[in-house]
């Protein structure tokens, strides 16, 4: 029986508790769990619950909103604000914070995007939720300046991919990186990938950028993906437009992520609390480099940033450092000082 069953499921909740012995931070991740269970549903019904299409709304940063973004962001907000463990919530969705009630208040403050990569969904791509956790501040009763904070306060981060499987991964501040798989035969997210690192020798040669902007990008981007193509072996060019996908991508296969500032958005375009936080913890502590590029006149870290509001922006150079270092070389033969890998 033991051969066809588990019976001892290192489920999510367990594994947050053996971690962290935090009972706050369990029930936080569960709420979270929960509204992705949620979110994997609808997602998965969406074309027989006439789910595609537009919202008639558009979001905090003036994206058109699909139903789906709007049914994934009350499904979290209503998780989160009931779980009795949160503060303040920012979504992607929302212009303004949101700030739980004090009966009803906690210790965490959650900034995410409940449906990363949503203008793909009507044509069945990949999508993602982004989430970053911060702790108030001490003597806080819960305010947005809890969030505006950089990444060296963010104390766990994660994301979840709704593809062939759904897939949760999450690292909590200075940890490692795992990754939990959603069994739909019990209903929980069970632990599936342990320590995920970048491959040790680079992995596949792969780049991913929107080349359609690449008109608008400084010359050293421009040199860097020349360089990509030009190299022996050539790089292969991957990009699915669901940040989730792409950046879960980059760390199993190896490669390189580019969403740099450009002409067009001199501050880049992924917002900071939400998508370049959280996805820079995660690449930097499965062992890869998470960069801006050149930004506001230099280049930085992605973590060493503090936005200045809660839809702050950011540019994106994230991988591992063989490919990191092709745009990093770029950059000093332009004169510009890099960071060291």
């Amino acid at each position: 029986m033991a051969d066809k069953f588990d019976v001892d499921a290192a489920t999510l909740n367990r594994f947050v508790m053996a971690s962290t012995n935090d009972h706050d931070l369990v029930i936080l991740m569960n709420a979270i769990g929960t509204s992705c269970k949620l979110i994997t549903s609808a997602v998965q019904r969406a074309g027989i619950a006439s789910l595609y299409g537009l919202a008639g709304e558009v979001n905090s940063t003036g994206d058109d909103q699909k139903k789906l973004d709007v049914m994934s962001n009350d499904m979290m907000i209503n998780a989160l604000k009931n779980s009795g463990v949160c503060c303040v919530l920012v979504s992607e969705e929302n212009e303004e914070p949101i700030i739980v009630p004090p009966g009803r208040a906690g210790k965490f403050c959650v900034a995410f995007d409940p449906l990363d990569g949503s203008s793909n969904i009507d044509c069945n791509v990949s999508v993602g939720t982004i989430f970053s956790v911060y702790e108030r501040k001490p003597g806080s009763d819960g305010t947005v300046d809890d969030l505006l904070r950089s990444g060296a306060d963010c104390i766990c981060a994660g994301y979840v991919t709704y593809s062939s499987a759904v897939e949760m991964v999450f690292t909590f501040r200075g940890g490692d990186v795992h990754g939990f798989c959603l069994d739909s035969t019990i209903g929980e997210f069970v632990h599936t990938r342990e320590k995920m690192m970048f491959p040790a020798d680079g992995g596949k040669r792969i780049y991913s950028a929107n080349e359609g902007n690449s008109r608008h990008w400084d010359k050293p981007i421009q040199d860097a993906v020349e360089a990509f193509k030009n190299a022996e072996p050539a790089y292969t060019a991957r990009y699915v437009g669901s940040m989730v996908a792409d950046i879960h991508r980059t760390i199993l296969y190896g490669g390189i992520y580019l969403y740099p500032a450009d002409k067009k958005s001199p501050k880049g375009k992924l917002r900071l609390l939400y998508e370049g936080i959280p996805m820079a913890m995660i690449i930097e502590q499965a062992g890869g480099i998470a960069s801006t590029g050149m930004f506001e006149g230099k280049i930085q870290r992605v973590l060493d940033l503090v936005p200045d509001e809660i839809h702050a922006k950011c540019p994106i150079i994230m991988g591992g450092a063989r490919d990191v270092k092709f745009v990093y070389d770029e950059y000093e033969k332009a004169g510009i000082k890099t960071p060291p890998l």
